[in-house]
C-alpha cells in the first residue's frame, strides 16, 4: 500500500497530436504532478479499439520521467507483454482473460524489469485468481468494459476492491489495488472509501483547464476518504 493514494493520468484522453506537451502538462512537483502516466494498448481483438503499440509506448518512454503504467488490451499478452517490460516500462498489465500462464507471465515481467499487474474485467470474479495474484504487484480493477475512455463508472466492481483490500491488509496478498474507468472527482471518493491505492483519470485530468491540479485535486479527495495524506 502507498503512503498516499496515486494519481495515473490516462493518454488515452490526452490530445495525441500533442502527446509530449499532454504529458508534460500532467508533470509537476513531487507530490502535485502525476504518480504514474497509464498508457493503453489496444489490438483491436481482445477489445474493439485499436490505440497504438511498442513503438509509441517507446517514443513515451525516452520523453517523460513519469514512471509510465503499461496496460495491455490485447491478445497473446504472454508473447507481447515482455517487449514493453523490457522497453523500460515501470508497470506492465495484462489481462487474466487473456493470458495462457498468467503465473509464468508475472515471472518473465518481473525478470524483465517491470513490476507485474493482473487486469480484470468488470464482469470477471476476483476469487477464482487469488493464488494467481500472489505473483503480481498490482491489481487492476477495471469499473468500465475495456476498450474505450469516456465510460460511466460501475459502482457495483467495488465489491471486488473490498475483497482485494481485506487480502492485503491480511497479509494474504502483497500488491497495490489500482481502478480504472470512470474516475472523476465524484466517483474516486467511492473508490478510495473501498481500499484503491492508485487511480486511472482520463477525461477528469485532460478536459481540465489545468491538468496537473487537477491530478492534485483528485489525490486529495481519495487521501480525505482513505486516511492517507503522505
Amino acid at each position: 500500500m502507498s503512503n498516499q493514494p496515486l494519481i495515473a493520468p490516462s493518454i488515452l484522453s490526452a490530445d495525441f497530436a500533442r502527446l509530449a506537451d499532454e504529458m508534460a502538462a500532467v508533470d509537476g512537483e513531487p507530490g502535485r504532478g502525476a504518480d504514474w502516466l497509464h498508457v493503453d494498448v489496444m489490438d483491436a481483438h481482445f477489445v474493439p479499439n485499436l490505440t497504438l503499440g511498442l513503438p509509441v509506448v517507446t517514443s513515451i518512454l525516452a520523453v517523460t520521467e513519469i514512471p509510465v503504467d503499461c496496460h495491455l488490451m490485447i491478445e497473446k499478452p504472454d508473447h507481447w507483454a515482455i517487449g514493453y517490460a523490457e522497453a523500460g516500462s515501470h508497470n506492465v498489465t495484462v489481462h487474466v482473460e487473456a493470458a495462457d500462464d498468467p503465473v509464468m507471465l508475472a515471472k518473465n515481467l518481473r525478470s524483465a524489469g517491470a513490476k507485474a499487474g493482473l487486469a480484470i474485467k468488470p464482469g470477471t470474479p476476483l476469487e477464482p485468481y487469488v493464488d494467481v495474484l500472489k505473483h503480481y504487484d498490482t491489481l487492476l480493477v477495471m469499473s468500465v468494459e475495456p476498450g474505450f475512455g469516456g465510460q460511466s463508472f460501475i459502482a457495483d466492481v467495488l465489491g471486488k476492491v473490498r475483497t482485494a483490500r481485506r487480502l492485503v491488509d491480511t497479509g494474504h496478498l502483497n500488491l497495490m489495488v489500482e481502478i480504472d474507468g470512470g474516475i472523476n472527482a465524484e466517483t474516486i471518493e467511492q473508490a478510495a472509501e473501498a481500499g484503491v491505492d492508485c487511480f486511472v483519470a482520463g477525461s477528469a485530468v485532460y478536459s481540465a483547464a489545468d491538468p496537473a491540479q487537477a491530478v492534485e485535486d483528485l489525490r486529495r479527495r481519495a487521501a480525505a476518504v482513505s486516511g492517507r495524506s503522505g
